[in-house]
């Protein structure tokens, strides 16, 4: 794991160094080229009256700033693209329409399990030549590796996330007299502070039960080591372990004190991801909240507040548990569901910079691409983290819950999300979360 550790040194010490900086978060810094200025670097076909749909998670800014690079496929291709929103449960939502007969003709994935699961019933389309030229010259093999599945390219990864960030309101920190802690013990020390001085310090997102997978990943690679990580995301090892037990312990000591969360335990199981981050930068001289967790895209939804990243809202590594701070990604996969030019097309426009460059102008986003020019990135911490990750090469652990059957770690309402939630409800009760946990694996992966 040591070059997942210099990745949280060098993160470490950009977002110190960015954090110092003026940059406006909110979308003021980076180039001030334009796309209509930037000279294409990949020859798209023309697709004059051909109609496009592209089904994805993203609502809200997300959805706003995709759309941007959509408007420039549309531009240089003809073509016509609509957007479909799927809901959290991304799986369900494609599937069906799959079954029904009427798939989109791409779809954008945030679980690579999904991607295997879609790939096995042969659902998914091969990429062509040209999509895989540009995956090739711009993404490192770990990335196209993601996208594979039995020895063949399906998937261009187009968003990535780096999910080990802990983003917080200076002026919060600033009243309560505390710095960025490094470890685990320091981060609940501080948080004990921020409560005595009169600020719920922990916002959480529980109603969407992916942000408590991340909060446990997070945990469970610090404290347990990359190995057992890799197993228990393959099923290799039960829920039952005595390691799970000890991560979701260690993770208790949080969930167990309600002083600590933002509108206490029920509040938090209340409490929506955009909501989570908003409460903690919309009032930034009386805040609601000290601190929330979350990868990179947080800046997207501190956009929708006053907060200027780097000044307002600042970001430290996820502290460390064990001897080493987490590195855990994440990321969104393209996938052609159709077989025609225009699926095709679009793959390729995402797998190239000009694509990446829309969105990284725009801000709460991190791409894989390699070839990318960071200076388009808004603000030095979202380039530094940026950097960051394309230095870190092949040596990072993609989200766990991602990697797992969608019915386990993608699926509002049941699986680990369900088991996780209810454990928010009642930390005290970790041997009952491992039983539910493992319940929900067993079935989910056939064992």
């Amino acid at each position: 794991m040591r070059a997942a550790t210099a990745l949280v040194a060098a993160v470490a010490l950009s977002l110190t160094a960015a954090c110092g900086g003026g940059d406006d978060g909110n979308g003021g810094g980076g180039s001030e080229k334009g796309a209509q200025d930037r000279k294409p670097t990949v020859e798209l076909p023309e697709l004059d009256g051909e109609r496009l749909q592209v089904a994805a998670v993203w609502t809200g800014e997300e959805q706003k700033r995709f759309g941007k690079v959509l408007e420039e496929f549309e531009k240089r291709t003809g073509a016509e693209v609509s957007f479909v929103p799927t809901g959290d449960n991304v799986a369900t939502f494609v599937g069906s329409k799959i079954e029904g007969g009427a798939p989109p003709d791409v779809a954008m994935l945030p679980q690579v399990g999904v991607l295997h699961q879609f790939a096995e019933k042969g659902w998914l389309k091969p990429v062509d030549e040209a999509t895989q030229e540009q995956l090739d010259k711009n993404f490192s093999q770990g990335w196209r590796d993601l996208g594979a599945h039995d020895g063949k390219q399906y998937g261009v990864y187009f968003k990535a996330a780096n999910k080990s960030l802990i983003w917080y309101n200076t002026t919060a920190f600033e009243n309560a007299g505390v710095s960025e802690p490094k470890t685990w013990d320091e981060f609940l020390q501080t948080a004990r502070t921020i409560s005595d001085s009169g600020v719920p310090p922990v916002s959480v997102g529980g109603a969407d039960g992916w942000t408590l997978t991340d909060w446990f990943e997070n945990v469970y690679l610090s404290q347990a080591g990359p190995e057992k990580y890799d197993r228990l995301a393959k099923h290799e090892i039960k829920w039952t372990d005595p390691s799970v037990k000890e991560a979701l312990t260690t993770l208790g000591e949080l969930f167990g004190q309600k002083e600590l969360l933002v509108g206490g335990n029920a509040g938090a199981l209340r409490t929506e991801f955009p909501k989570s981050v908003t409460q903690v930068f919309s009032d930034l001289d009386a805040p609601r909240g000290a601190m929330v967790y979350e990868g990179d895209f947080v800046a997207g939804n501190i956009a929708d507040t006053e907060a200027k990243i780097g000044e307002d809202a600042r970001v430290f590594p996820f502290p460390a548990v064990g001897d080493d701070a987490p590195v855990v990604s994440g990321g969104d996969v393209a996938v052609a569901l159709k077989d025609n030019e225009g699926a095709h097309a679009l793959l390729t426009f995402l797998a190239s910079t000009d694509a990446a460059a829309i969105w990284a102008e725009q801000g709460g986003f991190i791409s894989p691409n390699k070839e990318l020019d960071t200076s388009l990135y808004p603000d030095e911490v979202q380039r530094d983290i940026a950097e960051a990750l394309i230095a870190a090469g092949d040596d990072f652990r993609f989200d766990m819950s991602d990697q797992a059957p969608a019915a386990f770690g993608g699926t509002k309402g049941e699986g680990e999300w369900k088991a996780l939630q209810d454990f928010l409800m009642d930390p005290d009760d970790v041997a009952g979360a491992q039983r539910a946990l493992e319940a929900a694996a067993a079935k989910a992966y056939g064992d």
